[in-house]
Formats: C-alpha cells, sequence, structure tokens
C-alpha cells in the first residue's frame, strides 16, 4: 500500500470511528473551547463591527487556504479524499471534499487551520479550491447545542459524526457565505 492510499485508509477510518461514536457515549479527554477567533467574534458588537470581522475571517480563511489551489499542496499537508462531488437531494451542490483528519481530530474551531476543503470540478477534471470547512467531532463538542461561528450555525452531518460549516471564500455563493451548498457548483 503506497502512502497516499495509508493516508486516504486512516482518514476513512478516523471518520467512521467519528460516526460510530456520534452518539456522544464517549466522553472527550478533554473539553473543547472555542479557538480566539471565535471568542472574539462573540464580543464584537455593532453591524458594522460584526461586517469588519466577517472580512478579516474571510481573509484569514484565504491566507490559509490558498496554496490549496494546488490539489498537490493539500495532498503534501495530510488533505485526503473524503468523497466525490456531492448533490444534497433538494439542498443542492457541495462539491469534491478533502479533509486534514489530525485537524478534524484536535476538536478545534480555527479559521487559520481548517479542518476540510471544498473542490468544484472543472471541465477538463481538474478541481478548483471555492471552500473550506470548519469541523468539529460531535464526541468532542461539550457545549449545548451546535457550534457557532460568526452568526452561522454549524450543520448536523450525521454520515459523519461532525457538525461542520462551508465557508465560500474562493467562489461567491448566492446563497450566503456559510450556507451548506453552493448552486455555482456543479458535479
Amino acid at each position: 500500500m503506497n502512502t497516499q492510499s495509508l493516508k486516504h485508509t486512516i482518514a476513512l477510518a478516523a471518520v467512521a470511528a467519528l460516526a460510530a461514536c456520534a452518539d456522544g457515549s464517549t466522553p472527550p479527554s478533554a473539553p473543547v473551547r472555542p479557538s480566539a477567533a471565535e471568542a472574539s467574534l462573540s464580543r464584537s458588537g455593532g453591524a458594522h463591527e460584526r461586517s469588519r470581522e466577517l472580512a478579516r475571517v474571510v481573509a484569514t480563511l484565504k491566507r490559509a487556504t490558498a496554496r490549496y489551489h494546488n490539489l498537490e499542496n493539500a495532498k503534501r499537508d495530510g488533505f485526503v479524499f473524503l468523497h466525490g462531488c456531492e448533490v444534497r437531494g433538494d439542498e443542492g451542490p457541495v462539491g469534491t471534499v478533502y479533509v486534514q483528519p489530525e485537524r478534524l481530530m484536535d476538536g478545534k474551531i480555527d479559521p487559520t487551520e481548517p479542518d476540510a476543503l471544498i473542490y468544484r470540478p472543472g471541465s477538463n477534471g481538474r478541481l478548483f479550491l471555492v471552500g473550506a470547512e470548519l469541523a468539529v467531532p460531535y464526541t468532542l463538542w461539550t457545549q449545548p447545542g451546535p457550534p457557532t461561528f460568526h452568526g452561522a450555525t454549524f450543520q448536523r452531518e450525521d454520515e459523519f459524526g461532525v457538525y461542520g460549516l462551508h465557508a465560500w471564500v474562493w467562489l461567491q455563493n448566492p446563497e450566503g457565505l456559510f450556507a451548506e451548498t453552493n448552486p455555482k457548483v456543479s458535479c
């Protein structure tokens, strides 16, 4: 088995293990605390300040993911294929997702280290980076209710045992920056 296949197998095993524990029966080893960015967002007041903070978050996510326009860089940094281009029933298209298992398993919500990358396939088969995903496993989230980030609530992703939030920082989304799907993605 080559190194890439091994990483993919480990990633899928980690996601499967999280899903198996999604009922919360396995207590986390330490409580998860919101990142400094999430804490500062909850303290900011006023629409203008929230708008400026959102612009800073988008800039942070772009800086953190810019090198991943080249998928080979993402793979070298430990991102592994999670699923092909997905369309979620009546909701719409999501895209192809690569996840970084170590980041996912740290239980942190940190825009400087997103847990997954979202790509849309091009007509030539090449994948184009369109967004990032912040995620936290159910078993590591000790707060009541799902996490939130800049006023957006993370969505339950039962098939993976995580709360996830998509951020469409590289492809404008008419549904909104943190919408679950993006009609501009086609599978």
